[in-house]
């Protein structure tokens, strides 16, 4: 058969491949995109609550994976800081950290929950900022009632009411509940990163 055909009609096999390799990057970027707009529109539509999400991983305190709407989505709990877990790179991380995470587990792991967001934080992250509700219970107020988190450093994401997030806070640190416990030898997560990111 190839000798019917010209040099300039035939091509070598592999070269084939092309094409499709090509129409596969744009399929993979418009899906991106499509979820890109979903998150987006989901973020963006007034800081309402959007529906229902399954959370499939809790990575740490503060830190999920939740899927919903056809999307996978990472969310950093809106106004909380919990202490830092440790990873195969660093040296082991900060008291109470697996314990956040574990409590954060029982809380949500596997269970519909309803997120409200806040926008996106900013790079390298570029997780959703969200509250994350059970039924009624906001779950992050919950890490600080807890003593397993403390409120975030500096201005909180627009819109979101910082007030009951600092009277749970105040409540846990004078009940000295998880992390509080430690006292004087207690390490605010911002430090802690600021300090490991100065060796």
């Amino acid at each position: 058969m190839l000798a019917f055909l010209s040099e300039q009609t035939y091509r070598p096999r592999y070269t084939e491949v092309i094409p499709l390799r090509k129409r596969l990057f744009v399929m993979k970027k418009a899906c991106i995109a499509i979820c890109m707009m979903n998150i987006f529109s989901f973020v963006f539509c007034g800081s309402v609550i959007a529906g229902k999400f399954k959370v499939t991983k809790v990575y740490d305190g503060d830190t999920i994976m939740a899927e919903g709407h056809d999307i996978v989505t990472y969310v950093l709990l809106a106004g909380i800081d919990a202490p830092e877990i440790s990873s195969p790179s660093q040296e082991p991380g900060q008291p109470y950290a697996q314990a956040a995470k574990r409590y954060l587990e029982r809380l949500i792991l596997n269970k519909a929950v309803e997120i409200k967001g806040y926008g996106i934080a900013p790079y390298p992250y570029n997780q959703l900022i969200g509250e994350v509700y059970v039924g009624t219970e906001n779950i992050n107020i919950s890490m600080l009632k807890k003593g397993l988190a403390e409120v975030s450093v500096g201005e909180p994401p627009t819109g979101l009411d910082i007030a009951p997030y600092l009277e749970a806070e105040k409540e846990a640190k004078e009940s000295g509940r998880g992390m509080w416990s430690l006292g004087d030898n207690y390490v605010s997560p911002s430090e802690w990163r600021k300090a490991r990111m100065m060796k």
